[in-house]
């Protein structure tokens, strides 16, 4: 194991390729959960466990059931009913031990399981080893918790302050986005 490349696979999925202010992927929870910090605290969290967990269980099952036995074209199905698996056993775990977090995340729990980020994750993860592949997912995870919280900081704040009001809402978040993918973006120039 290479400690130089799992520090570029870090740096790359958090910074250089995150996956909502790069690709723009998984748009609709990063807008829907980021009005407040615990919550999408929360959402980051559970996006790593889900990320994490899926990556693991279909590199395993790409590899080793659908090459073996030639049925490659079934990736997108079987990657989403994987995914699909996680998030429920994550939204059945926040239901039972924090009920007001459930209720805080609300629909935007079970939009994990059609998150285009996580789905893209998996499918990248596919030709690479499988170590690295559990390394990437996760810190592709860490990426998207990073730009949940950083927008959720900076909606709180825009709450303190007066924003005009055809801008209240929605417009401004979308705004603010553009602003934070445009300064994401500043990181393409690093080179290792």
């Amino acid at each position: 194991m290479d400690f130089g490349k799992i520090l570029t696979i870090a740096i790359s999925m958090i910074f250089i390729n995150n996956f909502i202010l790069s690709k723009f992927l998984g748009l609709c929870p990063f807008l829907g959960v980021s009005k407040e910090s615990k919550s999408a605290l929360s959402m980051g969290f559970a996006v790593i466990f889900v990320m994490t967990t899926s990556s693991i269980i279909t590199w395993l099952i790409y590899n080793f059931v659908l090459l073996r036995f030639n049925i490659g074209y079934l990736r997108t199905v079987t990657f989403i009913l994987v995914i699909a698996t996680s998030v429920q056993f994550i939204e059945m775990v926040i239901r039972r031990y924090s009920p007001p977090l459930y209720r805080a995340l609300g629909i935007y729990l079970p939009l994990i399981t059609t998150n285009c980020a996580v789905l893209g994750v998996t499918i990248l993860n596919t030709g690479m080893s499988f170590l690295y592949s559990i390394i990437q997912a996760f810190f592709a995870g860490v990426g998207f918790l990073l730009a949940l919280i950083l927008m959720s900081g900076i909606r709180e704040r825009l709450e303190l302050i007066d924003v005009p009001e055809s801008l209240q809402g929605i417009p401004i978040a979308f705004v603010v986005a553009s602003l934070m993918s445009l300064a994401f973006m500043g990181f393409n120039g690093l080179r290792f």
